[in-house]
């Protein structure tokens, strides 16, 4: 899976390279919230593989809980409508909690006036934001990532927990799927 043939026309980010800044976000959180329990909080789906390979890098207490919130639909662009399909399980009152989401595209699933301000409201006493792949040229709601892996240009994406309509969330690297070379 995920050569040419497959619909995946290359790849963007390698397995090594991911891996390697994996660690590297790991070892800063842990730095920035030492002797703190902290409380991870995942946007499913594309985030649970990163989450895993994240959570056993950071040197701390950490609890973590999903929270499933949708704004594509089946489409490859988000419609900008944002919908609750998983809230959290946990309790944030009085947690330091980093939302960790795969890609930070148009802004529209990490609204601060919905995520953030909603956890904030809900007594967490710091909300902050990792994001493995940033899409900053795209943005239309000005979002701040605060541990971000990668910054990538436009393209649409793939592997490593992203998909295409359910496909390729289990390549173990970052891919790019077009049919003219961008989005």
């Amino acid at each position: 899976m995920g050569d040419p043939g497959d619909g995946v026309d290359s790849v963007l980010i390698s397995e090594d390279r991911l891996l390697k800044r994996v660690g590297e976000l790991g070892e800063q959180i842990s730095a920035d919230y030492a002797g703190k329990r902290l409380l991870l909080v995942g946007i499913l789906k594309g985030s649970a593989i990163f989450l895993s390979d994240l959570i056993r890098k950071i040197d701390l207490v950490v609890d973590y809980d999903f929270i499933a919130v949708s704004s594509y639909g089946g489409d490859k662009h988000s419609s900008g409508v944002v919908r609750v399909l998983k809230d959290l399980d946990s309790d944030v009152r009085g947690r330091d909690v980093i939302i960790v989401e795969d890609i930070v595209d148009t802004g529209w699933t990490l609204r601060m006036s919905y995520l953030v301000e909603n956890l904030l409201a809900r007594g967490a006493s710091s909300v902050k934001i990792c994001a493995l792949l940033d899409k900053p040229s795209r943005r239309r709601i000005d979002v701040a990532v605060d541990y971000p892996g990668f910054a990538i240009e436009g393209y649409f994406v793939v592997g490593y927990g992203l998909d295409s309509n359910g496909r390729y969330r289990n390549l173990p690297y970052i891919g790019i799927v077009t049919s003219d070379g961008k989005n």
